[in-house]
């Protein structure tokens, strides 16, 4: 099965909304804050007061599954550095307030509160809220100030999140070097060498 590598060329935007999902592709459930214990899916902590989502947004060299209709599936991911610069992008670009919900519905009332990078797998602010993530995992805290998301939220529909992006597929923009390319490459070389020693 195919694995590609993505990226991110300085001219594509990277992520432009984050959606809050029931089924992250991340596979990392975001924790809503609370002094109630955490259920099986990590969203039992309600605060009324706070309504705080705090979730990974992107996982350096996680495989992710994707399948297109009409296609094969591929594993896709990002490279740490790749992580890092969609993270600075993201907010330089002022999307914080960009939100969808299933990648359906755009919502309007939650924003990006706080955004960081995991430097540190032990002392990082991520394992308070109890992630067990790799540095270079961009995290994310999102201020929920929609009632009907909240709902959701409290209800157990919605549990992490999910980026909407442009990125391009590392691979695709490198052409695939066959054994003509090659001999044609050593035979163009070989000529103009020939050329100029009888020239």
């Amino acid at each position: 099965m195919r694995i590609v590598e993505m990226e991110l060329p300085d001219d594509m935007i990277g992520v432009y909304a984050i959606s809050a999902v029931d089924e992250p592709a991340i596979e990392e459930n975001f924790v809503a804050l609370s002094k109630h214990k955490k259920s099986q899916y990590q969203l039992a902590k309600v605060d009324e007061e706070k309504r705080l989502l705090v979730g990974a947004a992107l996982i350096p060299n996680k495989q992710i599954y994707r399948q297109e209709e009409g296609s094969e599936g591929y594993y896709m991911y990002f490279p740490q550095s790749v992580v890092t610069k969609a993270a600075h992008n993201f907010l330089i670009n002022g999307m914080q307030s960009n939100h969808t919900v299933q990648h359906e519905k755009k919502v309007e009332g939650l924003t990006v509160v706080e955004s960081w990078l995991i430097e540190d797998d032990k002392k990082d602010k991520a394992y308070k809220y109890g992630f067990e993530l790799p540095v270079g995992t961009w995290m994310m805290a999102v201020k929920v100030n929609n009632d009907e998301v909240w709902q959701e939220v409290k209800s157990g529909k919605l549990k992490g999140f999910s980026i909407e992006a442009y990125f391009a597929e590392k691979m695709a923009m490198k052409k695939e070097i066959t054994e003509q390319d090659v001999y044609k490459e050593l035979k163009d070389v070989l000529s103009k060498i020939d050329k100029y020693t009888k020239g």
